[in-house]
């Protein structure tokens, strides 16, 4: 008897959920999506952070390559022109402590591209080493009963504007942030589910640049927003991506947020407590517009405490719980959730339908996405006018020691590492408690603060050289 998925969603936790399937044994793995997706790396409507900056930190690099063994997708994004970044000396960082000094020890390694390169890469790899079928069709609810999902129902674009039924032993809900998941359990009578949302009201503004000829290695370039002064976060940055370009991209909360148009676009960077991505970009050729979103909030679905749960269905990324672009770490939950669904699917030698599957699979999802979530919502709440939180007692105490430990790590090799891999997702956050880490946090950073960015003085010449602003 053969056994069918069908993954609702043709993004990277689409993907990456159906060659985890695959990789199960699943005999045959559908793929729905509504847009048509482009050959090539192209942007689609609907991925709404597309034209924004993307990092893939090296803890959603690591699933990748468990979920995709033998296909090397370090090795693909490099080849089709992704850049690696040391997380230990390939970034120049200001947080709202002082700028992090770069070291020569190895550190761990994040990609940076454009957000379609990636998801195309993954897609092309996936198909050309799995048993999987992408379809468009729009999903318009789940069949079964609260007990069990049997599949899913289609809308077919004919002139009777009917739905069709697809079967399946397990469908996937990687649908994104305009998921319709808790109507959907609500229509199976699986109500009451408790959502979650944030919202500091986040605008991302984006543009891209030739990089300039002599700056092919100028380092990751990255403002922080600072939490902790009462006022709307403002950030940019600066990255390398395929292509010879550099995306820029500027972040403001409410009342902070950045400007359209291309001459406060660049205001807007000069005005940051320091003015260093303004500078260089100045010199550098615009080859787009600036492009805005407003898809930013912080979403949580507590799907996995509900009373009950059937058989048959999990929601994994964003259906389950997105977060605020500017921490890096939505497509790595993802990478996580997807590699627990295929743990689980060995541990029951590709079961599709075993029982209790799908509420393993969705808790495991759910753990590995509540460290992203926390450190995400702990920082936005500080934020003036921000939606559906206020600082709790327990949020100020963690706010307290990361800022402790963010302060160390500006001159403290211990303190940077255990931040590398937290903020990474290497590590869990509970590494920032460990012993050599609270010494390290206590102790203070054994250097000074360095007032000016830590470049070299070659860096230092290129910066000077593009500068067009006489900042």
């Amino acid at each position: 008897m053969s056994r069918r998925a069908v993954v609702i969603g043709a993004g990277l936790a689409g993907m990456l959920a159906a060659a985890a399937l695959s990789d199960a044994g699943a005999d045959e793995v559908v793929v729905l999506d509504r847009d048509d997706l482009p050959e090539g790396p192209g942007h689609r409507r609907g991925l709404p952070q597309g034209h924004h900056a993307h990092l893939l930190m090296p803890g959603g690099l690591d699933a990748m390559e468990e979920l995709l063994p033998g296909v090397d997708p370090r090795g693909r994004l490099l080849a089709a022109g992704a850049h690696e970044v040391s997380l230990s000396s390939g970034l120049l960082a200001l947080t709202s402590e002082g700028w992090l000094r770069r070291w020569r020890r190895t550190g761990p390694v994040m990609l940076t591209c454009t957000r379609p390169l990636l998801d195309w890469v993954i897609r092309t790899a996936v198909l050309e080493h799995a048993p999987v079928k992408i379809r468009k069709a729009a999903v318009t609810g789940l069949t079964g009963s609260a007990g069990r999902v049997h599949g899913v129902r289609v809308a077919v674009a004919d002139d009777e504007h009917r739905d069709e039924e697809l079967d399946a032993d397990l469908v996937v809900d990687a649908s994104g942030r305009g998921t319709r998941v808790v109507t959907w359990l609500d229509g199976l009578g699986l109500s009451g589910i408790r959502e979650r949302t944030v919202d500091s009201g986040l605008v991302n503004a984006s543009r891209l640049y030739r990089v300039p000829e002599g700056a092919e290695r100028f380092p990751l370039t990255i403002v922080q927003a600072n939490p902790f002064v009462s006022r709307p976060a403002r950030s940019a940055m600066v990255m390398p991506v395929e292509g010879g370009r550099w995306l820029v991209s500027c972040g403001g909360s409410r009342g902070g947020e950045p400007p359209a148009d291309p001459e406060g676009f660049l205001r807007y960077m000069l005005g940051l407590p320091d003015p260093i991505v303004g500078r260089l970009v100045s010199g550098a050729q615009p080859l787009t517009d600036v492009r805005l979103s407003r898809s930013t909030s912080n979403v949580r679905r507590y799907l996995e405490k509900a009373p009950r749960w059937p058989d048959g269905f999990v929601a994994l990324g964003d259906a389950l719980a997105t977060f605020n672009p500017a921490y890096g770490h939505g497509m790595s939950v993802a990478a996580f959730g997807a590699r627990v669904l295929g743990r689980e699917l060995k541990g029951v030698a590709g079961d599709l339908g075993a029982p209790g599957l799908a509420r393993r699979v969705q808790r495991g999802a759910a753990r590995v996405a509540e460290g992203a979530w926390s450190m995400a919502v702990s920082q936005d709440v500080l934020y003036p006018g921000v939606r559906g939180g206020t600082p709790t007692a327990a949020d100020r105490v963690v706010s307290a020691y990361t800022r402790r430990v963010t302060r160390a790590a500006t001159g403290s090799y211990p303190a940077a590492s255990a931040l590398w891999g937290v903020t990474g997702l290497r590590t869990p956050p509970a590494r920032m408690l460990r012993p050599a880490t609270v010494l390290a946090a206590l102790a203070g950073s054994p250097l000074p603060p360095s007032t000016l960015p830590p470049m070299t003085p070659g860096e230092r010449k290129v910066l000077e050289r593009l500068d067009r602003t006489g900042v």
